[in-house]
């Protein structure tokens, strides 16, 4: 993608799909396509030049910054620095942070807030996935860009976007947004991150954001806070701009709460949440490369970055990553952007939600969830390779060519509704991925394929080993009460779970034990049902390796 070779697909949302890659120089970085329908309005595309530009120019110790980006070709994108880290929303999973770190993060992202400012850019979007924890300390993210998605939103819908619950009152009264506003983003964070509870309580995102509108009427409940950080709440969620202070003054006032230096990070956080930082740092030291690419450049085209001796592909085939002129489907939408809010239509036949949940962040704007998964590549035969503890894949098969499985007995029986068996009781082993690895699956076949696929498309599931993802479900997975035909094809439907079930869900038994029938609708249009018969541990990516049994019906 514009001479950029994609590594791995780091999530998806509203606005588009960021994929991990490399510079020139071999540094991480992360690369956001924007979402085609935001690509071919040229309102968005003229908004998205001017914030980008303006990002560019945020320069500060705790922002990452904007490296690289193009609005010329079919479909916009920019490239950030990569910063393997722990997003603020997942770390607070295991509970509030102690106030000594807690007020050196808030004093951090002031700081963040401080050097984006001072760019003439307002975030719009701060909400705790949109700021990493690193080992050098926090980190803003995606700032500046949600204001082009923005406007181009108001224009098609009246509608805005944005995080609800971390909305400012102007920006939920759809009013106009200063850098004020990101104070009060900041506010609410420093309140969830220090007792885990919404200073304007719960509900649904709408409802939340309607109380927070209302703030000059009825102010936030403060009650139950702790001393030490109740007047920096009072003044950051003061519903008149003008009252809230400057970020500058919020980054003294919590130094000096922590009493700790501007750069001293030394064992800041909990020691989980350190330990937990170190692994996926290694995890993205690990990420494996891909082999060099086949195909030539586009005519006249000339990357503005990639690695030494890389040719960029022009993208070809129903999943390959969009290069300037290329004709594929674009990425879609999502937990935003990365926090653009990548979201990029997923392979059969439902919309994979985008999650942020990172092996690390970029910097673009509105990220709804980030998943890590396989990146949709540039349409060359160029994978990843699957680190060490991978399983090897079963004979090549090619859905719908001469590798499909032979039909099994054509005889129904009662309660197969009108499938016959393909084959049963087929035994596979589902084993964990290393910690920087993805296998995948394919139930028409079965087998499992590992490292970094450019088309997804085959696959019905991802044992995904990056950030604790787990189990990503390509189509709509379900539980089913029996083994015939008839009842897993109800179970597909009626007992439908997550499309991720992570890794501590995984090693806990909570949603997959020995016992349960999985049931899907595979890509090939059979019916698959795969039997959990054991359950061992992998200590390298602290999820289980399962031994199964694996059915498949075909329609009669």
């Amino acid at each position: 993608m514009a001479g950029y070779r994609l590594l791995a697909r780091l999530g998806e949302g509203g606005m588009g799909s960021v994929y991990l890659t490399r510079t020139r120089g071999n540094q991480p970085a992360a690369l956001k396509v924007i979402r085609r329908e935001f690509g071919q309005d040229p309102d968005f595309r003229s908004r998205f030049e001017q914030e980008v530009r303006a990002a560019r120019r945020v320069q500060g110790y705790h922002v990452v910054s904007v490296l690289d980006h193009d609005t010329s070709g079919e479909l916009p994108w920019l490239a950030t620095a990569f910063v393997p880290g722990l997003p603020l929303d997942e770390a607070l999973r295991d509970g509030p942070l102690p106030l000594p770190a807690l007020f050196q993060l808030i004093g951090a992202a002031a700081d963040a807030l401080g050097s984006v400012h001072a760019a003439g850019v307002v975030h719009r979007d701060l909400k705790p996935s949109n700021v990493l924890l690193g080992p050098q300390g926090p980190y803003v993210i995606d700032f500046g860009i949600a204001r082009a998605a923005d406007a181009t939103q108001l224009t098609r819908s009246g509608g805005f976007i944005g995080t609800p619950q971390y909305m400012s009152p102007e920006h939920a009264a759809g009013e106009r947004v200063t850098p004020a506003a990101d104070v009060f983003s900041l506010g609410l964070i420093a309140a969830v991150a220090a007792t885990g509870r919404h200073p304007y309580g719960d509900g649904a995102a709408i409802t939340v954001a309607a109380r927070i509108a209302n703030t000059a009427q009825v102010a936030p409940d403060l009650d139950g806070y702790p001393d030490a950080l109740r007047p920096l709440l009072v003044r950051c969620l003061a519903a008149d701009p003008q009252r809230r202070p400057a970020p500058a003054e919020l980054t003294q006032l919590c130094r000096a709460a922590s009493g700790r230096g501007p750069r001293d990070f030394g064992d800041w956080l909990p020691a989980a949440l350190a330990t937990e930082i170190t692994r996926r740092e290694r995890a993205a030291r690990e990420l494996p490369e891909p082999p060099p690419a086949a195909a030539p450049p586009p005519p006249g085209y000339t990357p503005t970055q990639g690695p030494p001796g890389y040719t960029p592909t022009r993208g070809t085939g129903p999943h390959a990553a969009p290069t300037q002129g290329a004709t594929g489907p674009a990425p879609g939408g999502l937990h935003a952007m990365p926090t653009v809010g990548p979201g990029a239509p997923a392979p059969g036949p439902r919309r994979r939600p985008a999650l942020w949940v990172t092996l690390g962040a970029v910097a673009l704007a509105a990220v709804v969830g980030i998943t890590w998964s396989v990146a949709r590549g540039s349409g060359t035969a160029e994978r990843a390779t699957g680190g060490p503890g991978t399983p090897t894949a079963a004979p090549t098969h090619h859905k719908g060519g001469s590798g499909d499985p032979s039909p099994g007995p054509s005889a129904t029986v009662d309660g197969n509704a009108g499938y016959r068996v393909v084959f049963q009781d087929r035994p596979f082993a589902l084993r964990a991925p290393s910690a920087a690895g993805f296998n995948y699956i394919d139930l028409d076949v079965p087998k499992a394929v590992p490292g970094a696929q450019i088309d997804e498309s085959p696959y019905e599931i991802t044992y995904n080993g990056v950030s604790g993802i787990g189990l990503e479900f390509h189509t709509p997975m379900g539980r089913s009460t029996g083994r015939t035909a008839q009842a897993c094809l109800d179970g597909s439907h009626s007992d439908v779970l997550p499309d991720q079930v992570r890794r501590e869900e995984l090693d806990k038994g909570q949603t997959i034990h020995v016992g349960t029938l999985l049931c899907t609708q595979t890509t090939d249009g059979n019916l698959a049902m795969i039997e959990i018969t054991g359950m061992t541990p992998n200590p390298e990516s602290r999820m289980p390796n399962f031994a199964t049994k694996v059915t498949l019906w075909q329609k009669s």
